[in-house]
């Protein structure tokens, strides 16, 4: 029992690391190309992942896949109830978790 704070404290060790080591990774070309619209340190970031000069069939294929996403209705929980396509496949996967909660499971 008296070894217990240093269990809880172990825990230190791997967050300095992180805290550490983090300024030094590169960042998501993917947040650099969408969110902060650097495309020269997306294209640097890419090159350095995929280890290619030329990585412009990835940013485009990052931009259309942005557009895309952009162009997408978003629905309301009830609007897809009523979408008699996906109602079923819905009630399934409710009833699957509603079963694995009250089944004990996750207390196992």
């Amino acid at each position: 029992e008296s070894r217990w704070p240093f269990l809880f404290g172990a825990i230190i060790v791997p967050s300095l690391i992180q805290a550490v080591i983090l300024p030094f990774l590169p960042e998501s070309p993917r947040y650099l190309l969408l969110e902060k619209h650097n495309t020269s340190k997306a294209e640097k970031a890419f090159q350095r992942f995929l280890g290619k000069d030329d990585v412009s069939h990835e940013i485009e294929e990052v931009l259309a896949e942005s557009r895309v996403q952009r162009n997408t209705k978003m629905v309301s929980i009830l609007q897809l109830l009523r979408t008699r396509a996906v109602r079923w496949q819905i009630v399934t996967v409710v009833v699957t978790m509603g079963c694995y909660q009250l089944c004990g499971l996750n207390a196992v």
